[in-house]
């Protein structure tokens, strides 16, 4: 399974938050259970009954769709969703805090046990337009692909390689996009800028480190987003400050 902002049950769950940014809980409300009444698999039964649960008026209500947010997740054996596992299990201990002692501290331990590094062991990917060679390194401390004002402190990578051609295509310049199959050199975590934010877990696989990615391949088959899709991209990035760039 790789997650996709093109997925019609994603962009369905992105006009949600967006209602909620606007302060506007029932149409988001509203949103959400069209998105459940509309998933066709257990991810996406997952996403709608996590978005769902934020939305209930008593610990019960959102306990019941919490529980069957993760009933969903649990079918699923991927990466992606196993990096939202920590967080929702933390959400269960906190409403179980008022119900049950004991499943309360049943599911903390369970959020502590899946909170140490991403299990994810790739193949990762790193999309640009720079031309590099096998053997090559990419480390830390250049420029953003996106904003070139903006120093990285950490080079990034993703499991998904549609991901990583996204970002070659959003990376400025114009030279061919590129996607390389990399190695990291040393530990990696996720990138916090989206694990845990918009959606739960790290849905893209997307990671970073400190440490520089040895490139060991090149990518060739991946599908391109449509011009319209990219523009959207692009003037998000274009509105981006810099608080979500490191």
């Amino acid at each position: 399974m790789e997650f996709s902002p093109f997925n019609p049950i994603v962009k369905l769950c992105l006009q949600g938050m967006g209602m909620e940014e606007n302060s506007q809980p029932q149409k988001a409300v509203e949103l959400f259970l069209q998105v459940w009444n509309e998933a066709t698999n257990n991810f996406e039964k997952f996403l709608a009954a996590h978005y769902i649960a934020r939305h209930q008026k008593t610990v019960s209500d959102k306990l019941k769709w919490l529980e069957t947010a993760l009933e969903h997740a649990l079918k699923i054996n991927d990466d992606s969703v196993k990096s939202a596992l920590p967080a929702l299990y933390l959400h269960i201990a906190q409403c179980y805090k008022e119900l049950n002692a004991e499943k309360a501290k049943e599911y903390a331990e369970l959020a502590n046990l899946y909170k140490n590094n991403p299990a994810d062991k790739g193949p990762f990917y790193h999309g640009t337009k720079a031309d590099l060679q096998i053997g090559d390194l990419l480390t830390a401390g250049g420029n953003s692909n996106y904003k070139s004002e903006f120093k990285m402190n950490h080079i990034y990578f993703t499991a998904l390689v549609n991901g990583a051609g996204l970002a070659a295509a959003l990376a400025k310049g114009d030279a061919p996009e590129r996607v390389y199959v990399v190695e990291p050199t040393g530990n990696y975590e996720n990138d916090p800028n989206l694990t845990d934010k918009k959606f739960p877990g790290n849905p893209t696989r997307s990671y970073r480190s400190e440490a520089p990615l040895k490139i060991v391949g090149e990518i060739t088959d991946w599908q391109r987003p449509a011009p319209e899709e990219l523009q959207k991209f692009r003037e998000k990035l274009a509105d981006n400050k810099g608080e979500i760039i490191n």
